[in-house]
């Protein structure tokens, strides 16, 4: 890698990161000059690897404005063409020096498309950025899907659960505080890195737009069983929080919560759920969400 040159963009150089051909074209994110344009993505977080003036590797970390958090790595590409193993550790020695400059190595949030595992040339293309990531110092954490529903019949209800806006703040945050981890959180990194909100346990700091009484229970009887916070008020329509104290409710309340959002006007709601959570995500599946897009998650060691 003698001829390796890696630096920084400077000002008025976001051609030079969109000139490297995009490795995963079919996965939906925002582009960089859009990121620029919006304030999150910036010159001096964003780092390229450069062969004869010919860019082989590209990072960029995003931070929102207003942010509290650091910036995490959201764009990661490589150029495989020379070798993976090759294309590794110049993805490797990109971020090594990246991290140097930004205070030491950041999340990196590593978007893929639905299914990758199962497409060779998307599978080779993720494993080459995320051995990249291990020789920098970055460990796998776990993997978060991402649903889209976009119409189509929900499941008709069994009659066993009934449902109704929670009456205010205080019967939400009450809630919560009995639901140990909820099974759905949708923009759950966001929320920490812009306002350093855990959504698990605070989800109303996050969700300020959100009236209360948009918020659904879930009750057998007279007793809540489920809570679901679905929002119009970000910036899609979400199924930002979505706990049990019954999980036999889990599909009901899924499909109450896509009820609500499309009578006001959603025809698309997203939901993300960790993918070790195989019933949530047969009972997303069975609401009619499809997969869109994984993101692996890797933090310092």
């Amino acid at each position: 890698m003698t001829d390796l040159v890696i630096r920084p963009l400077v000002a008025g150089e976001e051609e030079l990161f969109d000139s490297m051909t995009d490795p995963l074209p079919q996965l939906r994110q925002i582009s960089y000059a859009d990121g620029i344009a919006g304030g999150g993505y910036r010159p001096e977080h964003t780092w390229v690897a450069l062969r004869t003036d010919r860019v082989v590797g590209r990072a960029a970390w995003l931070l929102l404005p207003g942010s509290v958090g650091e910036p995490w790595l959201e764009r990661f590409d490589l150029d495989l063409a020379p070798a993976t193993e090759a294309a590794s550790a110049v993805g490797a020695a990109l971020l090594r020096t990246a991290h140097a400059a930004l205070g030491g190595p950041k999340v990196y949030y590593a978007a893929l498309p639905a299914y990758w595992r199962r497409q060779p040339e998307v599978r080779s293309v993720a494993e080459a950025m995320m051995a990249a990531a291990r020789l920098a110092g970055l460990v796998e954490r776990g993997e978060r899907i991402r649903f889209s529903w976009a119409g189509g019949p929900l499941p008709a209800p069994s009659g066993r659960f009934s449902f109704r806006p929670a009456a205010d703040a205080a019967e939400i945050n009450a809630l919560v505080a009995r639901i140990a981890e909820p099974v759905v959180l949708t923009g759950a990194e966001t929320a920490r890195a812009v306002a350093g909100v855990d959504l698990a346990r605070n989800p109303m700091a996050w969700l300020t737009g959100t009236p209360p009484g948009n918020w659904r229970i879930a009750l057998h009887g007279d007793e809540p069983v489920g809570l679901a916070g679905p929002t119009a008020d970000a910036c899609f329509p979400m199924i930002a929080y979505l706990g049990l104290l019954d999980e036999s409710v889990l599909g009901e309340l899924l499909a109450d919560a896509v009820a609500a959002l499309a009578g006001g006007g959603a025809y698309e709601v997203v939901a993300d759920v960790d993918a070790h959570r195989v019933k949530v995500v047969a009972e997303l599946e069975r609401t009619g969400f499809r997969r869109i897009r994984s993101r692996v998650v890797y933090t310092p060691a």
